[in-house]
């Protein structure tokens, strides 16, 4: 489990394909003693399981594998060396729960529509399959990318439906968003609440 407040951005160093299964490594800031084996780490919104890892003069390398259904529903099967993916460790009982409750479960992909300054801010609109779009709400929570944020609206327009996100300064700063741009595919997974009211709400009708 995961709050989406990333916690360092990671380079893919490089990724091998073999018997349907894609090896990923991956480097970053991360001090080997902060890792272990099998644990789970969320990159850019995908949680994956460590398989091998090590120091190195950045910090720590690892390996994570991933399987055709992982790799058709992220964005992950179009991952190549010296992509940036937002990195974030799995919480431990005590540590501080800044964004929302995130799981690392993607629930779809999003298109980026545009990518808009708004002062020193940016706002993202991202447009959404039908399917999701029930579970957002203005003021309530997204990740995106890994990214925990919050929703500053929604709508539909020829015929597809999409959300805003507000980007801080920071935020813009220290993740991958500030590199996305209009047309780029991005990892979305609801806020856990909004799927089991939705699904309650199914059973009721």
């Amino acid at each position: 489990m995961f709050t989406g407040l990333v916690t360092d951005v990671g380079r893919v160093a490089s990724v091998e394909n073999a018997n349907g299964i894609r090896r990923v490594t991956v480097r970053s800031k991360y001090r080997v003693e902060q890792l272990q084996m099998g644990a789970s780490v969320q990159h850019s919104g995908v949680c994956l399981t460590l398989v091998e890892f090590g120091p190195d003069d950045e910090g720590s390398w690892w390996v994570v594998e991933a399987i055709p259904e992982t790799l058709s529903r992220t964005t992950l099967g179009s991952w190549k060396p010296e992509m940036l993916v937002n990195l974030e460790l799995s919480l431990k009982i005590g540590d501080e729960l800044g964004g929302h409750l995130v799981y690392g479960h993607v629930d779809g992909l999003g298109t980026v529509r545009s990518v808009t300054p708004d002062g020193d801010s940016r706002r993202i609109k991202i447009e959404i399959v039908d399917g999701l779009a029930k579970f957002l709400a203005e003021k309530g929570s997204i990740c995106v990318d890994g990214v925990s944020l919050t929703v500053s609206g929604v709508g539909k327009d020829d015929g597809a439906h999409w959300f805003e996100i507000a980007i801080i300064p920071h935020t813009w700063q220290v993740t991958t968003l500030g590199d996305v741009k209009a047309g780029d595919k991005v990892n979305l997974e609801v806020d856990m609440l909004a799927r089991y009211v939705a699904r309650m709400l199914e059973w009721r009708t």
